[in-house]
């Protein structure tokens, strides 16, 4: 496929009109802090699920809706995120993600402020119910940030940033919970750490902020982003089978690293392995995401080989996915459990931000918010449904064994939940493998209009005009 050059000397875009602010890094910042916050917010009852249950006098199912509310609340919300973003504004959709997460985080913790509270499970619910509003808000976030505020050479490295800090704040709940919580005493600790955070992206967003969108867009995609509206960019979503293909493929993929994430201690903890071991393989999963993720990002910002980056990274994730499945099943094998988990996250989770890049590339000139946020939005309603699938599935074991699940009854069998979780991952592999093809249009639409600058330009000397020679957005040279 022959991919239009996205770079030209500074000189000429300078000439064009088009202006990189130095102040798009504050902006990335403070919505990784928020995306990772809310990460933390969302799983940080799952590595201690046990614990938790016990403290609360709660079963494991309502422990495990404390992570599957995120999947539910995000469906109806997704669609209302999606408007909010494209036509609002990207600045007032990071604050009410920061208040809305800030709010859901201290509601949390009443349980543990007050001296008696007769059902704590409605106040955890509620404020994850919060948290899991200001999820959809954040999480379609970073590719309309690396549109309208980067230039075309670092935009797939912002998007990396952005939605890598949504895994990070997954790693940092893996590993804080565990070490937080040793007894049950120790539960009022963790939620009132958790607030921190919270709090700090609620400051940053609220104080920080002042624009939507920068005087001088950086790029010609950014000129003409959002060009179509918000329903009629809907409907030419829906019509696109590239997008369709795509959204439902990695949105399955998204399903079931949800649900990975979200039952990896009950999985292991029925092998005989600890809290902290299980915290430990999720932080290698996120850790080797990150990683993978970057050199990817940074590859695709050259390359530009978004589909065939992708393809490869999710034909190695199903074979290290179905390594998972056979070895969570041993006991004993602490080495090839976590080297098999650094694997998965790092084919699997460095493939998520070219996917998120793919879906502003074939669905241009369509808003960023709609074409990343459909994808999510179908990946958390087939989440749900695969979470619950695989929650149903195993089955409780009397006899003997080595189990350090802490929730007093007989252990589950998890063997057939996770070769399904396996022969899912496989199958939307193949969909995406086989039937994904597509024009880069924004890149396109770049080539035809302007290539933009290379370098920063302070607001203090940007030109706030552009140049009134370039191409404009509703040209149907950015349709081809």
């Amino acid at each position: 496929m022959a991919r239009p050059a996205a770079a030209a000397t500074p000189a000429l875009g300078a000439l064009r009109g088009y202006r990189a602010y130095a102040r798009r890094w504050v902006f990335l910042l403070v919505l990784s802090l928020l995306s990772c916050s809310n990460a933390t917010l969302w799983l940080s009852f799952a590595p201690v699920a046990d614990t938790i249950a016990q403290h609360f006098l709660l079963s494991t199912e309502q422990i495990n809706w404390l992570s599957m509310v995120y999947l539910v609340v995000s469906i109806p919300s997704g669609v209302t995120a999606m408007w909010f973003l494209d036509s609002v504004g990207l600045r007032w959709a990071t604050v009410l993600c920061a208040w809305l997460n800030f709010a859901g985080s201290v509601l949390r913790s009443v349980p543990c402020m007050l001296v008696e509270v007769q059902d704590p499970f409605a106040f955890l619910m509620s404020g994850q119910s919060l948290c899991a509003l200001a999820q959809t808000l954040v999480i379609f976030s970073p590719a309309k940030l690396a549109a309208l505020w980067f230039p075309e050479h670092q935009r797939a490295t912002a998007n990396v940033i952005g939605t890598m800090s949504n895994p990070l704040g997954i790693l940092v709940a893996n590993l804080l919970s565990p070490a937080l919580v040793k007894k049950e005493e120790d539960i009022s600790m963790m939620l009132g750490i958790y607030i921190i955070p919270a709090g700090l992206a609620c400051l940053l967003a609220t104080a920080c902020l002042w624009e939507s969108v920068p005087p001088t867009p950086p790029s010609a995609g950014a000129a003409c982003s959002t060009s179509e509206k918000f329903l009629d960019g809907l409907k030419l979503l829906v019509r696109n089978k590239a997008y369709i293909t795509l959204a439902v493929g990695f949105g399955g993929g998204i399903g079931v690293f949800t649900s990975f994430s979200a039952l990896l201690e009950q999985v292991l903890c029925v092998k005989g392995y600890s809290n902290e071991f299980a915290g430990l393989c999720g932080a290698l999963f996120i850790v080797f995401g990150i990683l993978g993720a970057l050199v990817l990002g940074l590859y695709v910002d050259q390359t530009k080989h978004f589909t065939e980056a992708l393809k490869i990274g999710l034909c190695l994730t199903s074979m290290a996915c179905a390594a998972f499945a056979v070895v969570s099943q041993l006991q004993g094998q602490k080495l090839v459990l976590a080297a098999t988990c650094s694997l998965l996250g790092l084919v699997g989770f460095s493939v998520a931000p070219v996917a998120m890049e793919l879906a502003v590339e074939c669905s241009f000139p369509v808003g960023e918010g709609a074409a990343a946020g459909l994808v999510f939005v179908l990946g958390q309603a087939e989440g749900m449904l695969i979470m619950v699938l695989l929650t149903a599935l195993p089955v409780r074991r009397a006899q003997p064994s080595v189990s350090t699940c802490r929730d007093g009854q007989d252990p589950l069998d998890w063997k057939v939940s996770m070769l399904l979780m396996a022969g899912l991952c496989a199958f939307f592999s193949c969909l995406l493998v086989l039937f994904f093809h597509t024009p880069y249009r924004r890149l396109q639409a770049e080539a035809n209009v302007s290539p933009s600058i290379q370098e920063d330009v302070s607001p203090a000397t940007a030109d706030c005009t552009p140049n009134p020679a370039a191409a404009p957005c509703g040209s149907t040279s950015a349709l081809l």
